[in-house]
């Protein structure tokens, strides 16, 4: 099976900045938005600390905006725009870390719809056992499968629908949240670091929203409408991912003052159960743990365009047969055997954010000052003569180590964690920052040997 042209077919360019938006907007109003909120409080933030680390970590969508925008004037996806970068063969090593970030948050969303669905059989009065966690998982993990083999209009619509509901329900909780939130315990919390606690929790939600997404942000602005302004494509994929988290990962923080062990319990989605009124625990629940499917489909489409971009190429239902083993295969670590959700979510965050910050900053550097006039299609293609541009490859490499020698975590421990990188994930900006000045450095390198060869 060959693969499809570089560029999107233009009777496929069919979404409108409003469809945009909704997109990005309907992708992340999950429930974990709130989850988010905690792991910010963690830091041991002031309540306007918190805030600001929420706003600035959900302005990280500014790499999708600018990502998208940039598939939408080569009319190609993510990572086949990402070959002029490292090189056909090169971009292979970035493009699987990609999938494996897609598959990560596809067993994510699975193990908190099994969450969710654990925490509603306790509704009808069902022992939480391990028992009662694989009847949840293979309920949730068996409709995310099946929708799969739905058809992209079916779902949606589906997904319209559990949005609207979604978010009309997330404010009226956000308004209970304002009414019991402990104000004057939340507003005389003491101030953190701001290196050491407002740096990392912006980190781990830029980790987790904007830099993760970056990966799939021109798989939707390539199918962006001609005609289409690209300030409207930017805008409609910042604010429509930047919105909605913002707004629930502030009602995480208040939910936090409510709830102090949000930020620590192994079962975050029961913690909130019981801080809401047991009939819109049960509505809200149901919702999420629904508008979670849709979700995943959006996961699975992009994890099957990075495969075929890395040259594998299987049927929807082949796809479907590969991501469910890995996708239950996870959960069943998470759930049964580690027990800590929380702990492995930010690990995951953690180790993929640094190879993800480090693939973007290259990624977008090369854009700037090599694409300048656009993308060269040969670069693209399958078989482009350039199967390895060792400047990206090489600032790649060093970025990403240089970020692993400063992060340490429950698995791996880096030499230079010390002090400010101690216990957090700053990491991930110093793999960010050290991209940048490679890719500036190996610019600078490659402009001069021309200049020479010029000259000679």
């Amino acid at each position: 099976m060959n693969e499809q042209p570089v560029k999107v077919p233009e009777q496929e360019k069919t979404l409108t900045p409003s469809k945009l938006f909704y997109n990005w907007f309907a992708a992340n109003i999950g429930i974990m938005g709130f989850v988010f909120g905690a792991m910010i409080v963690s830091y041991h933030l002031s309540f306007l600390q918190s805030l600001l680390a929420a706003l600035i970590g959900a302005l990280s969508f500014l790499v999708p905006g600018w990502v998208a925008m940039l598939g939408q004037r080569e009319g190609v996806t993510t990572f086949k725009l990402s070959r002029a970068a490292y090189g056909t063969h090169g971009n292979k090593i970035p493009n699987a870390i990609a999938w494996l970030n897609m598959v990560g948050w596809l067993a994510v969303n699975v193990i908190t719809g099994t969450l969710l669905l654990v925490s509603l059989f306790g509704v009808i009065h069902v022992v939480k056992n391990d028992v009662t966690r694989g009847i949840a998982l293979v309920i949730f993990g068996g409709l995310v499968l099946l929708s799969g083999l739905l058809k992209e209009a079916t779902l949606a619509k589906i997904q319209t629908w559990l949005s609207y509901i979604f978010g009309i329900l997330t404010i009226v909780i956000l308004g209970i949240f304002l009414v019991k939130a402990h104000w004057s315990a939340a507003l005389k919390l003491p101030a953190g670091h701001w290196i050491t606690g407002v740096l990392p929790a912006i980190s781990i939600v830029a980790a987790g929203s904007g830099i993760s997404w970056s990966m799939a942000a021109a798989d939707w602005g390539a199918y962006a409408k001609p005609g289409t302004k690209p300030a409207a494509t930017f805008w409609s994929t910042t604010m429509g991912g930047a919105v909605p988290l913002f707004v629930l990962m502030a009602g995480g923080v208040l939910l936090s003052t409510i709830e102090p062990t949000l930020a620590t319990t192994g079962d975050p989605f029961g913690v909130m159960y019981a801080a809401l009124p047991s009939w819109l625990g049960v509505i809200y629940f149901l919702v999420a743990a629904g508008g979670l499917i849709p979700q995943c489909i959006i996961s699975l489409r992009s994890a099957r365009i990075n495969l075929a971009t890395i040259g594998i190429n299987v049927s929807q239902r082949t796809s479907l047969l590969i991501h469910g083993v890995i996708i239950i295969a996870i959960p069943i670590y998470v759930l049964f055997i580690s027990g800590n959700f929380l702990s492995n979510f930010e690990i995951f965050l953690n180790f993929l954010g640094i190879c993800l910050a480090s693939w973007v900053a290259i990624f977008l550097g090369d854009s700037v000052m090599s694409r300048k006039n656009g993308y060269a299609v040969s670069l693209m293609q399958p078989d482009s003569p350039v199967h390895y541009n060792w400047g990206g490859i090489i600032s790649w490499i060093i970025a990403t180590v240089t970020g692993f020698l400063f992060t340490n975590n429950a698995v791996w421990n880096g030499p230079f964690a010390h002090d400010i990188f101690r216990d957090n994930s700053l990491g991930v900006f110093v793999s960010a920052i050290v991209a940048i000045v490679c890719i500036i450095v190996s610019h600078l390198i490659s402009g001069t040997t021309k200049s020479s060869e010029e000259v000679a």
